[in-house]
């Protein structure tokens, strides 16, 4: 059977003055344990990492093992500007207990495929007897990996897997035949765990599946059982929930407060949903819970 992981990606929760809500975050924790996907992916991009300070990080890290790791994976984002920073909160994060890791690359400033390596080999180093995935998301760290550096990447001992967002299905493509067969591919378009699979990835990470992992749940089932009727109304549905939240966090964040989850709102500088927007999550959540 085609394997179709399914890892949350899990937002953080923050109070309207901007302060870490820890208890926020851990009611979410809590909601996504249940879901009965794969995995979590906590302190990634939906998680707003670059706006989490360290000690935050090791709070939410803690709560994370211990609401989510009972009931599944658990892979702590870890990337940074520099390696510098990226081991550190590997240590932090191993103190605690993790063990599954992902690093973006680094951003802001261009990074030769030299540097890139170097950045990896420092993280793999650190995560010691864990794994580790790497983490493209070039449409906003400006820093591209190569199929021919994931190769690379992919001869370190740790280095387990890719998290490739804002890729198309090409470029999925290409990635599966420059590594070895049991190097996994999840794709970060939400939309995608079926058509991803069928160019050799082996799952999603999906943000929108933290708010409403049903759809996404008929979805693999769908695939698994290959009724051509069943998949495309799995299908449909996704398309759906993914059209009105999509990788949008405050509305993600107003979805958990419209479902009584969480009464958290964003760090970062995002703009909250308007009145139709809000209508329509509304629609989404009662249609597909």
């Amino acid at each position: 059977m085609t394997r179709r992981d399914i890892l949350t990606a899990v937002p953080t929760s923050f109070l309207a003055d901007g302060r870490l809500d820890l208890e926020g975050s851990r009611a979410i924790f809590r909601y996504v344990a249940e879901s009965g996907n794969e995995g979590a992916f906590v302190l990634g991009t939906t998680g707003e990492f670059p706006a989490v300070d360290d000690a935050e990080f090791a709070e939410l890290v803690e709560a994370a093992l211990a609401d989510l790791a009972h009931a599944m994976r658990v892979v702590v984002h870890v990337g940074a500007t520099s390696a510098f920073e990226a081991v550190r909160r590997v240590q932090i994060a191993r103190r605690l207990g993790a063990r599954e890791f992902a690093a973006v690359t680094p951003y802001y400033l261009p990074s030769s495929e030299a540097g890139l390596f170097a950045y990896f080999a420092a993280i793999s180093e650190a995560v010691g007897d864990g794994q580790l995935y790497v983490y493209a998301y070039p449409a906003r760290t400006g820093n591209p990996v190569s199929p021919e550096l994931l190769a690379r990447l992919a001869e370190l001992p740790n280095v387990v897997g890719i998290k490739a967002s804002e890729l198309s299905l090409e470029q999925i493509a290409a990635y599966r035949a420059a590594v070895p067969a049991d190097f996994v591919i999840y794709t970060g378009a939400d939309r995608d765990l079926v058509a991803a699979g069928e160019v050799g990835a082996q799952g999603v990470v999906s943000g929108v599946s933290s708010v409403l992992p049903k759809p996404f749940r008929a979805l693999a089932a769908a695939a698994d059982s290959g009724d051509a009727d069943a998949i495309a109304r799995a299908q449909a549905a996704v398309d759906d929930v993914v059209s009105v939240i999509g990788g949008d966090m405050p509305r993600m964040k107003a979805a958990y407060r419209a479902m009584g989850v969480a009464d958290g709102r964003c760090r970062m500088a995002l703009d909250e949903p308007d009145a139709a927007a809000l209508a329509e999550i509304d629609r989404v959540i009662a249609t597909h819970r």
